[in-house]
């Protein structure tokens, strides 16, 4: 057995192509401008994404009021829990699938 230590790129002949392919590959070539440039085309939705992640951003991590709010009312005695809601919620929670 002999080991070729020729790695470069192999050419196929013409003739071995079928014109399907050849077709194909000239399409290809022609589309992508200059040879071994990648392309790539985004739908219109990405400026969408963009504005939304922007708003986003705008955002406080925290809503400050509402966890003030919460905590006065805690510290008051006026903040109270049903543990069967929590349980509820907590139940639908565990059983829902993925958020979508």
């Amino acid at each position: 057995m002999r080991i070729e230590l020729n790695y470069g790129p192999q050419q196929l002949a013409e003739s071995n192509r079928s014109s399907a392919q050849a077709a194909n590959a000239a399409e290809r070539s022609t589309a992508s401008g200059a040879a071994g440039e990648d392309q790539a085309q985004l739908s219109g939705s990405h400026v969408q994404v963009q504005a939304l992640a922007a708003q986003a951003s705008q955002l406080p991590e925290v809503r400050q009021e509402r966890v003030q709010a919460l905590r006065e009312a805690i510290q008051s005695g006026h903040y109270h829990v049903s543990p069967e809601k929590v349980a509820g919620a907590m139940l639908e929670h565990m059983t829902s699938g993925p958020a979508a």
